[in-house]
Order: C-alpha cells, then sequence, then structure tokens
C-alpha cells in the first residue's frame, strides 16, 4: 500500500470519527404542561418580541385529560369552542391543583361534581362546595355542547347573585343524568326556547342527561372513556345532611395526556 492510499485511508477514519463524536441525542418534545410552565416564565423586554406565547400555550390537538379516582379513571376531552374553560381546565391541572381533591358532591341520576380545593383532606362534616381560585369564568354556551351524560361541565353561583352565569374558576361537574322522552324534550324546547338536532335528541333518549341545565350551566367537554366509573361514583352512599357529600371520599389526581 503506497503512501498516499494510506494517507486518504487515516483522513477517512478521521472524518467519520469526528461525525460519530458530533452526533448529538435528539432532544424530547416538551409536554404541554412544560410548555406551558415555559411559556410563563418571566421574560426581559428584550425577549419579550422574539417570544411567541400563543405557539406554545395552544397546541395543534387539544390534549385529553386524565381523571384518576379511587373508583377508577375518567378520561375527557376539552371542547375547542370554549377556549376560555378548555385554557383554564389544563392551565391548573398542569398546576396539580386538582390532586387530592374529592367528588365533594355526589347525587344518583344527576351529576357528580369536584374541583373544589378546600376538599383536599377535609374533615368529615366540612363545609365544602364554596373554594376556589379568586376569578370566574365568562359562560361560553354553545348550543352544540348538551348535558349529555359524560358531559363536562362548570359549576357557578345562582343567578341572584351571579346574573351572567359566569363560571367557578375551578368546580366542574360530570352529567350522569337518566334518558329522555320526546315529549319531555318537546316540553323542554319549549321552555328554553332550545331546538335540538335530531342527533342530540336521540343522544338524550338513549345515553340520558340533564337538559334543564343547557344555556345555564357552560359544557366544556365530555367523557370519552370510564363511563362506569361515573355511575361506580353516583352510587356510593352519600350524606345528604353534609350537601350530598360521599360517606367514604372519592379521591381525585389528574393529569394531561394524548399529547
Amino acid at each position: 500500500m503506497n503512501s498516499r492510499v494510506l494517507s486518504l485511508l487515516l483522513l477517512v477514519g478521521l472524518f467519520t470519527s469526528s461525525c460519530k463524536l458530533t452526533q448529538r441525542t435528539p432532544k424530547k418534545a416538551l409536554t404541554y404542561c412544560e410548555r406551558l410552565a415555559e411559556a410563563n416564565k418571566p421574560v426581559d423586554e428584550k425577549s419579550k418580541s422574539k417570544k411567541n406565547k400563543s405557539s406554545i400555550t395552544t397546541p395543534a390537538v387539544t390534549p385529553m385529560i386524565l381523571i384518576e379516582t379511587s373508583l377508577g379513571n375518567i378520561k375527557v376531552k376539552l371542547y375547542d369552542n370554549t377556549p376560555l374553560h378548555r385554557d383554564n381546565f389544563l392551565k391548573l391541572v398542569c398546576e396539580a391543583y386538582f390532586d387530592g381533591t374529592i367528588f365533594h358532591r355526589v347525587i344518583s341520576g344527576f351529576m357528580i361534581q369536584g374541583g373544589d380545593p378546600n376538599s383536599k383532606n377535609a374533615p368529615s362534616n366540612a363545609q365544602l362546595g364554596i373554594g376556589g381560585p379568586s376569578y370566574t369564568i365568562p359562560a361560553e354556551f354553545n348550543d352544540a355542547n348538551v348535558h349529555l351524560k359524560g358531559a363536562l361541565c362548570a359549576a357557578r353561583q345562582g343567578d341572584q347573585v351571579n346574573p351572567k352565569k359566569a363560571s367557578s374558576g375551578s368546580q366542574f361537574y360530570i352529567v350522569q343524568g337518566n334518558a329522555l322522552t320526546d315529549v319531555q324534550l318537546d316540553q323542554m324546547e319549549r321552555q328554553k326556547g332550545i331546538k335540538y338536532t335530531p342527533e342530540q335528541r336521540e343522544a338524550y333518549k338513549t345515553k340520558g342527561g340533564t337538559p334543564f341545565l343547557d344555556r345555564d350551566y357552560t359544557v366544556f367537554g365530555e367523557v370519552v372513556d370510564g363511563w362506569d366509573v361515573i355511575d361506580k361514583i353516583a352510587a356510593t352512599q352519600t350524606d345528604r345532611r353534609n350537601g350530598d357529600r360521599p360517606v367514604q371520599d372519592v379521591t381525585v389526581k389528574m393529569s394531561v395526556i394524548n399529547e
């Protein structure tokens, strides 16, 4: 082997070695909650113009939420047509705001309610249902979103003190409800000035729900898995003298999934 060939081989060896040294492990994609935390970091004036918060906080596909309870798991999707409620709920989940809370109000055939931060480790005689952040969320009514079984909805104060029907900053409920008849739906349409689509009527008759709440409480998501868990929670023994709180606490932990 002449010296020229040997020199070429050495050069090739050096080149391939340097390539191996400079190869980098691809960065792991940030989760939605990590992107949200990054977007909310304080930034100086020079970097503000370079940072596009909307591209960080608004995912291409809205993530789903996993609600882990002591009676099983529920998966919910959030609606993009209620962006204020969607973004607030995602923010609270990312902050672990709901972790350790309980479903503090449960009424079989109606709904299961949670989201009160005061319910964390609350004694059995504690008055619950009034806790939450120091803000409310403007109502986002949409006739496409109705109170079918599995609807994820925002709780709120009554009309006398809350005529604009603004939602609680954190408290929510999931509908159980009952199946309805055409006669009942006709009556509901007349009372509330609503015209249900054929698909909504069929769903109310088969899945059930609570149509008397439509246009009064914001529906901002729906259950996609864990229907049996709704029924298990709704069937728990409750104390009516204590705000329909389950005798045995049903605890909650939430996380963002499907990112």
